[in-house]
This record gives structure tokens, C-alpha cells and sequence, in this order.
């Protein structure tokens, strides 16, 4: 039997967006800062953001007109990313499947406008396309930034095919388009690989390296950890487990912190990155600081298997405070939210414990958490097989946590204060005491010569 939920559901729901063809596992991506781009089988890509109307803001749905694909088009995934400064612009990539009647023929459109001033327009993008006519069925379109020696660090497409490939794409510059190129010059571990890529994902690490996992159809699950300098695999695990990989995610369990190096940047606490696997019919699993361990460390997390296959995963922190959660979404209609308990013993593995769980009326797809009404708040957007489904935190305990804090960091500045004051008083009187000193040996009488 499943646990009942211990903690109340988070969110409230803002908005549905229903859509007139169904979406797939592949079919949700970010556009910028605020902008979200849901793709149908059917052809069609809607934005979703939010609008000041009538002063007050408000969800909007409209369907971007993207050049180049056709009625009868399906879409297969779509991703976007902005460019690594000091390039600017937005590029979407989007792949599909186009029945011509005898044969169907795969393509990969890649959008970008280099005319300056419509770099980040989305209408003048959709209508700056490359088009390219693939030789294999695409899966997974995946972007990550990459370090190209001496030019820096760059963002690229990849993408999976029914080819056991990965298939890199970079930009050339000089004739403002993007290109394919052989993928072990930059990735040499996704190289002979042993069955279709299902699901990609990357995090880069400190010391120049970076973590790059893979998941397949026939259950393979590979991870490896590089160093993009070269680039040279520094070392490398895999694992077969019984069913198809849907997701592969890796995580710091704790949340970024400022460095108190460089101004602004960003770094995380030391504490050991994770691998999220999920499959179609086993439970999720947690594989513990895959550094220090590879992948001899698994936690299960339980209950995760009733509710047929896990189909999209997330981890953020949802409570704030500072310890990330996993979100799990199920061809069940369920989503499914754990946090690591700290065990007892010192040095013992902790466990993943389901904190709460909501149902929705269709299986859900994919998941992006996102501010998408700029007010620092971040919503979790949900695909599911219907629409999509914007949530937003629960603004009565948003705003008691706030307060909770403010109180607690105003008593702290109290104390710091109180502290500092009393310090500096008895600096001040040990400083008079000195003072009185002297002028008493500076003023007493001094002994006559002999």
C-alpha cells in the first residue's frame, strides 16, 4: 500500500493550457529567461509565457509559426538554449518526422537569427532556419556547453538517433550556420555505444571535468567522468538494468551558494554528485557520489514503480531550505516528491523518503521549474499528455517563510550588533585602563640620582 503523504502539496495551480494534439517526453524545452516552448506531434509549437494585460499578469498561450515544417509534420523534441557569451542570440532546435507517403523522412531545423536586434526576437527566429534531412530516426535533442580549447567554452546540440550515434552540431561563426562534426573530438565517451540513446544529461564539475551520463533503450545506463580540456575520459561505469532508461539526471543534493572567490559567481557546497535512473518498470534509483563510488552506491526510491513507468524527473529545492528535492512524473498521473533523510548513523546511507504526491487527469511528460512571471519566484511547469499546467508556490506559506527568516536574520543583525557593542566596550576600558597606567608612571615622582 502507499504511503500516505506527509507534508501538503506545495503549489496551487495557475493556468492549463490544453493542446489539440498530444505532446511526448521530449516535447517541453525553456526559451530564455521567461518564455517556454511546447511542442505536439501534430506540428505544432506553442509559447507560453506570461503578459501584462489590462494591469495585471496573465498566461498566454499563441502558436509560433516555425518556417520549414510541414502540416503533417510530427514532432519528435525540441530544445533551445541562448548562447555562451560573448555571442548573443537564441537558437531552437527542433527535429521531425515528415510522411511523404512512400517513406518518412526525419529532419533536424535549427533556428537562429544573426541579424542584430532580432537575436532573442522569437518570431524573427522561427523564420531563420537551417534545414537538415537526417539519415537516422532522432530521439533526444540535448544541449550543454563544452570547452573548445583556446576559443572558450561554446554551447552545442546533441542528438540521439535509432543509430546507436550521438550526432554533435556546433556552430561555425564565420558562415552563420551550424554543422555537424564527429562527436568523440569533443565527447569521446559517447563513443560505441550499446543500444539508443534515450536520454542524455551533463554537469560540469570543478578541476576542468565534467559528468556525462547516458541511458538506453535495452536498460544500459553509462556514466563517465572527463576532462574537457583535452578532452580524455577520465574514468567510466556501466550498469544494465532490466527495462528502458526514461531519464538519467545528475544532481548535488545541495543548492548553489556564493563563492566567496569571485564575485557573483556561483559554486556549489562540497558534498558529492548523484545519479537519478529512471526505467519503465523498475524503481527509480539514486546512485550516491558517483565521484568517490561510480555506480556501486544505489538507493531505491521506494514506492516510485506503482504508478507505471516514471516518465520525467526534476530535482530542485522546493521548501528552500537549501537541501534539493526529487520530483518524479508518471505515465500514472502522478507526481512525486522525495527528500533524502539524514540517517541516524554517522556514515550510514540516508534514504529517500516520499514527502507528498499529486494526481493529474493524464500521464505526465516533462517538467521545468522556471520563473516565468519575473517576480523571483520560480513556477513548475508540467507537460502532461493533454496541455500543459503552470504551479505556482502556495503564496500564504511563501510569505510566512519569508517573514520567518527576515525575523530570524533581524535577530541575528541584533545579536551581531549587541556582540560587536560589548566587544568594543571592553576594548574601550581596557584601552582607558592601559591610558591610566601610563599617566600614572608617566606622572609619578622619579627616584633622586645618588
Amino acid at each position: 500500500m502507499l504511503s500516505e503523504s506527509r507534508e501538503p502539496f506545495p503549489f496551487v495551480e495557475d493556468s492549463f493550457s490544453r493542446f489539440m494534439s498530444q505532446s511526448n517526453i521530449y516535447g517541453l524545452c525553456q526559451a530564455g529567461d521567461q518564455e517556454l516552448l511546447a511542442a505536439t506531434l501534430k506540428g505544432k509549437v506553442v509559447c507560453f509565457r506570461y503578459q501584462d494585460l489590462q494591469h495585471k499578469i496573465r498566461p498566454v498561450a499563441k502558436e509560433v509559426q516555425f518556417a520549414y515544417i510541414p502540416v503533417d509534420a510530427e514532432i519528435v523534441s525540441i530544445d533551445a538554449f541562448n548562447k555562451t557569451p560573448p555571442n548573443r542570440g537564441l537558437v531552437v532546435g527542433i527535429t521531425f518526422i515528415k510522411d511523404s507517403g512512400d517513406k518518412a523522412t526525419p529532419f533536424l531545423n535549427i533556428y537562429c537569427d544573426y541579424e542584430p536586434g532580432s537575436e532573442f526576437n522569437l518570431e524573427s527566429i522561427a523564420q531563420s532556419c537551417l534545414n537538415l534531412e537526417l539519415q537516422f530516426t532522432p530521439f533526444h535533442l540535448y544541449h550543454t556547453v563544452v570547452q573548445c580549447g583556446e576559443k572558450g567554452s561554446e554551447t552545442v546540440f546533441l542528438l540521439s538517433g535509432h543509430d546507436q550515434r550521438i550526432h554533435l552540431y556546433k556552430e561555425n561563426a564565420s558562415l552563420h550556420q551550424f554543422e555537424e562534426q564527429p562527436v568523440e573530438i569533443l565527447f569521446p565517451e559517447l563513443q560505441e555505444l550499446p543500444s539508443n540513446v534515450i536520454w542524455l544529461d551533463m554537469l560540469s564539475i570543478p578541476g576542468g571535468r565534467r559528468l556525462s551520463a547516458f541511458g538506453c533503450q535495452n536498460g544500459c545506463v553509462g556514466l563517465a567522468v572527463v576532462k574537457q580540456t583535452e578532452p580524455a575520459v577520465l574514468q567510466s561505469w556501466r550498469v544494465q538494468l532490466d527495462s528502458p532508461i526514461s531519464s538519467v539526471l545528475l544532481f548535488p543534493l545541495s543548492c548553489q551558494t556564493e563563492s566567496t572567490q569571485t564575485p557573483g559567481e556561483k559554486s556549489v557546497a562540497l558534498e558529492g554528485y548523484n545519479l537519478l535512473v529512471t526505467s519503465a518498470i523498475e524503481m527509480a534509483v539514486v546512485y550516491r557520489d558517483v565521484q568517490e563510488h561510480g555506480m556501486s552506491h544505489p538507493v531505491c526510491l521506494a514506492e516510485s514503480d506503482q504508478f507505471d513507468a516514471v516518465l520525467c524527473a526534476l530535482v530542485i529545492d522546493l521548501d528552500f531550505d537549501g537541501h534539493k528535492e526529487v520530483l518524479l512524473g508518471t505515465y500514472g498521473q502522478e507526481l512525486l516528491c522525495y527528500k533524502l533523510e539524514q540517517p541516524a548513523v554517522c556514515g550510514a546511507d540516508g534514504r529517500f523518503q516520499l514527502l507528498w504526491r499529486r494526481s493529474f487527469k493524464s500521464p505526465l511528460l516533462s517538467i521545468i521549474y522556471l520563473d516565468l512571471t519575473g517576480d523571483g519566484l520560480r513556477e513548475l511547469a508540467v507537460l502532461t499528455l493533454k496541455g500543459l499546467h503552470i504551479l505556482q508556490h502556495s503564496l500564504t506559506s511563501t510569505a510566512d517563510l519569508v517573514l520567518e527568516r527576515l525575523t530570524n536574520r533581524v535577530s541575528s543583525l541584533l545579536t551581531t550588533d549587541s556582540d560587536s557593542e560589548q566587544r568594543s566596550a571592553k576594548r574601550q576600558q581596557s584601552e582607558e585602563k592601559e591610558y591610566l597606567a601610563d599617566a600614572e608612571e608617566r606622572t609619578a615622582p622619579q627616584p633622586l640620582l645618588s
